[in-house]
């Protein structure tokens, strides 16, 4: 009989401790405390593989300059959003994690990931969903069997006539994860998706699936067998009510990359965000639309998050803005009207609070626009969430418009940073956000005069002569305001 353990685990950041505690000393939550049985195995580690000739062989420190290293080589899929996000493609023995509401689409985005990618050995493992389920939905998202590939019936583990190279999709719908490993060994999958971690349990630990301790020996496990047979793995987890990923805060640390899946239900896009990587940029964005046959790839979201207007209106101002290395052009709407109340609101929806806070007391205080007794709504269409100061001079400009009411011509663009004192500041990477208003169609973009070379060993810095549209070059937003409004 093995040696049982009891211990008391925090379920906000997985904090353990070997009495109840009524607040958490690690993140100051409180009653977040529950009781799990832990059992000590006899084997002090266990090992992802059923075979007891599989041992493993002792590690011996090794200097960096006799590290042997390969060209590193990605698994490309069909999907450019999502080779885009994982910083160029699927790197071999990485364990990814994708996390996002309920409904939003994780699910969807995996399995039409497994459908498409020929010549790829796909195991798709789900502790939510029958097989029969998922085989209805994998009709939905491919009619017709990928290119290279064929969807087997479920359950059905048996390898495509093909052998190893010619690509098919596996369903296994098991929870324990001794017996999926067991039916890795028989299939050797190249690509395994499990949906969800919360889902899985091990007979290591005696507690219920989705508990701190399971969560954590599972990951561990997956991360074992991923390390060790160079086979990525991509894990769907599951997030609780503040939008945080269920389990132990550990459990992001585990995993080379976490990924993050949102969007407004009203709204048909969905933005997969990457939020730590360890092989490539943890700032990229991929945007999907999704739709009745799944999920479909925006290649250039600026064309999306433009409205079509056939007569100018206040308040609406277009701003060049970057997510990762991706430069796109965004619609800002504000409005401002007389409070009905002693205070005004403040609202802001896809920006900060905060920041628009600072942007009205910066247009009261340095450009005399009186908005302490005004109602002011700002707005990013498209239903994504901005951070980036660059939209701040177009932001400035929407809430002017409005509150003078007079339209911005349509053709003009913004890209500069306000400061408190007024000025303009310099923003990165500028020619990008210059080369992608000129390809809309756009005709003159103000940015800070900072950008501008100010001596001969700076002319690298920014060549107007690239470009047909008009670069306006400021230094305080009273220029903007009198080049605009006069």
């Amino acid at each position: 009989m093995a040696k049982t353990k009891i211990a008391y685990f925090c379920q906000s950041c997985g904090f353990e401790s070997a009495k109840w505690l009524g607040k958490c000393p690690s993140c100051q939550q409180w009653n977040t405390f529950v009781e799990e049985i832990l059992e000590k195995s006899n084997a002090s580690v266990p090992n992802w593989k059923a075979s007891p000739a599989s041992s493993q062989r002792a590690n011996k420190p090794v200097e960096v300059a006799d590290i042997t290293f390969k060209e590193e080589h990605r698994l490309l899929t069909p999907d450019k959003e999502f080779n885009r996000v994982l910083g160029g493609g699927i790197v071999a023995g990485s364990l990814v994690l994708i996390g996002g509401e309920p409904g939003i689409g994780k699910s969807t985005l995996m399995l039409q990931l497994a459908l498409n990618m020929p010549n790829v050995k796909v195991l798709y493992v789900s502790g939510e969903e029958s097989d029969h389920q998922i085989k209805m939905r994998a009709e939905r998202l491919t009619p017709q069997p990928p290119e290279g590939g064929a969807f087997d019936e479920p359950g059905s583990l048996t390898p495509p006539s093909g052998g190893r190279g010619a690509g098919a999709c596996f369903i296994l719908t098991e929870t324990s994860t001794q017996n999926i490993f067991k039916q890795i060994e028989e299939l050797q999958p190249d690509v395994l998706v499990i949906d969800s971690i919360q889902t899985l349990h091990s007979s290591h630990v005696e507690s219920t699936p989705g508990s701190v301790s399971q969560v954590r020996e599972c990951t561990a496990e997956l991360l074992r067998f991923a390390k060790e047979t160079s086979t990525p793995v991509f894990l769907i987890g599951h997030i609780t009510k503040d939008g945080m990923i269920a389990g132990p805060k550990i459990l992001e640390h585990m995993v080379d990359t976490v990924l993050q899946f949102e969007g407004d239900r009203h709204h048909v896009y969905r933005i997969l965000r990457t939020i730590k990587n360890r092989f490539g940029s943890s700032s990229e964005l991929g945007i999907y639309e999704m739709l009745g046959e799944g999920l479909r790839e925006v290649s250039n979201p600026s064309e999306i998050l433009l409205s079509q207007r056939d007569e100018p209106l206040s308040g609406i101002t277009i701003s060049a803005t970057l997510e990762g290395m991706r430069p796109m052009l965004i619609e800002t709407q504000a409005l401002v009207s007389t409070s009905a109340y002693g205070t005004p609101q403040r609202t802001a929806t896809g920006f900060d609070t905060k920041r628009m806070s600072m942007l009205l007391a910066v247009l009261e205080k340095r450009c005399g626009f009186r908005l302490g007794t005004q109602d002011v709504f700002l707005n990013i269409t498209g239903g994504i969430r901005v951070e980036d100061p660059a939209i701040d001079l177009g932001l400035a400009a929407a809430i002017i418009s409005s509150h003078q009411d007079i339209p911005i011509p349509a053709k003009t663009c913004f890209a500069g940073e306000i400061g408190l004192s007024g000025e303009i500041r310099a923003v990165n990477r500028v020619e990008q956000r210059i080369a992608e208003a000129q390809k809309l169609g756009f005709e003159q973009i103000f940015i800070s005069k900072y950008n501008m070379p100010s001596a001969a060993k700076d002319k690298k810095r920014l060549d107007l002569s690239r470009y047909t549209i008009d670069v306006k070059p400021v230094g305080r937003i009273e220029e903007v305001f009198g080049l605009l409004f006069g």
